[in-house]
């Protein structure tokens, strides 16, 4: 039995309803979903649920809560970070948990966007140094992480996505090593959980999860918590390679991840099959 707690629906960028995706996690046997969609943003754009929707949102998730006993379903949000704009803070009140990502550097740059978007913000706004744009976000992820801690923090090193052969950075070199140590102790000081996030993997944008594994490796000595999730944008994804990754992360040395359930968040014992915690032996919400 797996979890997810990222994963999307047509409220935004994902491709099916609420409904469609819990029914597909019950078929999947599934201890748990999280529904988190794009959070509404104060600008126009393309993939982030509707101002004015998030009522709407809420009441299916809970109508899909009342019709699909025998799995836990909670309602999240990806929230972005942009100081001064939104921050996941802004809907905790209204959820079970936030993830919180950052997408959007000084405000416009959208990262995780096309490479032609990617190159044009690294020139336009950073002059093409990488090393300044890639400290900046990572300073936004820190600044979340201190003033707005989520949950969950949403694929942390997502800026890599389009450095696919060490197109513009290596991930060995010093000052990137550096930034990274300095955001994982924040994150330890906060305590978030990190995700590990295979959906660079399975849409062929990146080689390796979100995090990287040699990440993972600090994650764990600096005794972060992690959670395994697939950035579903549609319900056959929702558990894509997590048999593979759990390997990768018992390799790592990881003993459990962090799961949301019967309202709480618990460290549990996992395998390639999932969650192995002999346990949890009622699954279902009271």
């Amino acid at each position: 039995m797996w979890t997810n707690y990222h994963c999307h629906t047509n409220f935004c960028d994902g491709k099916k309803s609420v409904a469609d995706v819990v029914a597909e996690a019950k078929a999947k046997n599934m201890m748990a979903i999280g529904v988190s969609s794009h959070a509404p943003l104060p600008f126009p754009n393309k993939w982030s649920m509707r101002t004015g929707m998030l009522d709407t949102y809420l009441d299916e998730i809970n109508k899909a809560r009342e019709q699909n006993q025998g799995i836990q379903v909670y309602a999240g949000l990806e929230v972005d970070f942009i100081p001064g704009k939104i921050t996941p803070f802004d809907f905790k009140d209204h959820l079970d948990y936030t993830v919180g990502s950052v997408h959007f550097v000084n405000d416009t740059w959208e990262i995780d966007n096309t490479y032609e978007v990617f190159v044009d913000g690294l020139t336009n706004i950073f002059n093409g140094s990488i090393r300044n744009a890639v400290a900046r976000y990572y300073q936004l992820t820190r600044e979340m992480v201190t003033t707005t801690p989520p949950d969950i923090v949403g694929h942390m090193d997502k800026v890599k996505m389009h450095n696919r052969e060490n197109r513009f950075f290596k991930e060995t070199e010093p000052w990137y090593r550096e930034e990274i140590d300095l955001t994982l102790d924040t994150i330890a000081k906060a305590g978030c959980i990190v995700e590990v996030n295979t959906r660079g993997i399975y849409q062929k944008k990146t080689d390796a999860t979100y995090p990287s594994s040699w990440i993972l490796k600090e994650i764990l000595k600096k005794n972060i918590p992690i959670t395994l999730s697939s950035d579903a944008h549609h319900p056959d994804d929702l558990i894509n390679l997590f048999p593979e990754t759990a390997r990768q992360l018992m390799d790592v040395g990881f003993k459990k991840i962090r799961i949301l359930l019967n309202g709480r968040w618990t460290d549990v014992a996992f395998g390639e099959h999932g969650i192995t915690s002999q346990d949890l032996t009622d699954h279902t919400m009271a």
